[in-house]
């Protein structure tokens, strides 16, 4: 039997779009009852745990629950499922903050962020899911390459770290240390042993999807090979973006050695130039990021580059090993510590 197709020919499309939102209201809805009942049933073994002090108390009451809740609710209240509830209820305590993540992360989501221990680091990739909707697959990729220790605000101090969170829940505010990182992984472009500048550009733009989302959030291509003149004399931005969460030019100039420190004259001309002719009104000034194979920290601090608007960052064209690079970014943040602690009893001390 052949169905006549109705005379409005748009009449399908909106009912299939209506059909589609509504079961889409329908299992965020869904979701975030679950989210909130997984706390919920966490919360209470948590307190029926707490009200004994035998050690194996907690694994014989869950494991016993278990059963029980399994032969009347399904397979979906296992053993392992029960520590995820009291683990959200010990992560998150506050009900209230549950309440109002429910709508914005699933269940998914939370089951990632509740098993790490750091604090300051979970809400690092909490607010940043949040704010770039990340899907799950997206927030364990992004904890499993070490987002958070590879980004700038990492080597702040805990109560900045804890400060510009804020922001960003609070006002939706984003700024350069949630976006600018150290290293970057460009494992992406599966580059040879042997390659040039013009290589790596090449690269970069062939998968510029893939570069961007390494990038971060808020990137837009601008230019490559961005023409310059000053004086009669041509200069050249190798890439040049922006960065719409800060409001800023972002130029990129790809170098294949370790940092010098003339590349810092050759970045802040382009920043000014930047500053001069292309930034709007409303944006911010320029922002620079050079890319090297190498760093050399103590040039890079006696240049005081931060106060000029340029970062400095490697770029690891080959991923290595997870325990090499947690040791790197590790030692990289407390060195950085280290130095923020000193210049501060400098300062103290030259009242």
């Amino acid at each position: 039997m052949t169905i006549a197709a109705p005379e409005d020919t748009g009449l399908l499309g909106d009912i299939q779009s209506l059909i589609q939102s509504a079961k889409q209201r329908a299992a965020t809805a869904v979701n975030a009852e679950l989210t909130l009942l997984y706390w919920q049933v966490g919360q209470r073994i948590g307190k029926a745990v707490l009200s004994n002090e035998r050690a194996d108390y907690g694994k014989q009451v869950i494991s016993q629950l278990s059963k029980l809740l399994i032969a009347s609710h399904g397979k979906g209240w296992s053993n392992k499922q029960l520590h995820h509830c009291l683990r959200f209820a010990q992560a998150f305590p506050d009900e209230q903050i549950v309440y109002a993540l429910r709508r914005q992360l699933s269940w998914t989501h939370m089951r990632a962020l509740i098993y790490i221990d750091d604090e300051l680091k979970r809400e690092f990739y909490l607010r940043m899911a949040v704010e770039e909707v990340w899907s799950t697959r997206t927030l364990n990729s992004r904890i499993e390459s070490l987002l958070f220790e590879r980004t700038a605000i990492s080597k702040k101090p805990e109560q900045t770290i804890a400060l510009e969170l804020q922001a960003l829940r609070d006002k939706g505010q984003m700024n350069e240390d949630l976006i600018l990182k150290d290293p970057y992984i460009l494992d992406f472009l599966e580059l040879n042993d042997r390659y040039l500048e013009k290589d790596l550009e090449d690269a970069i733009l062939r998968d510029l999807e893939q570069f961007l989302l390494e990038m971060g959030s808020g990137f837009t291509f601008v230019a490559r090979q961005k023409r310059i003149q000053i004086d009669n004399d041509d200069f050249y931005i190798d890439l040049l973006f922006y960065n719409r969460k800060i409001k800023r030019l972002i130029a990129i100039d790809l170098k294949m050695t370790n940092f010098k420190a003339e590349y810092k004259g050759q970045m802040e001309l382009y920043l000014r130039w930047l500053a001069k002719y292309e930034q709007e009104l409303d944006e911010q000034p320029p922002l620079g990021i050079i890319l090297c194979t190498g760093k050399k920290a103590e040039q890079i601090e006696l240049l005081e580059l931060n106060n000029s608007g340029i970062h400095v960052a490697e770029y690891l064209t080959e991923l290595p090993l997870r325990e090499q690079l947690e040791k790197r970014l590790h030692d990289a943040i407390i060195r950085a510590k280290q130095q923020l602690e000193h210049k501060q009893t400098y300062r103290d001390n030259n009242k």
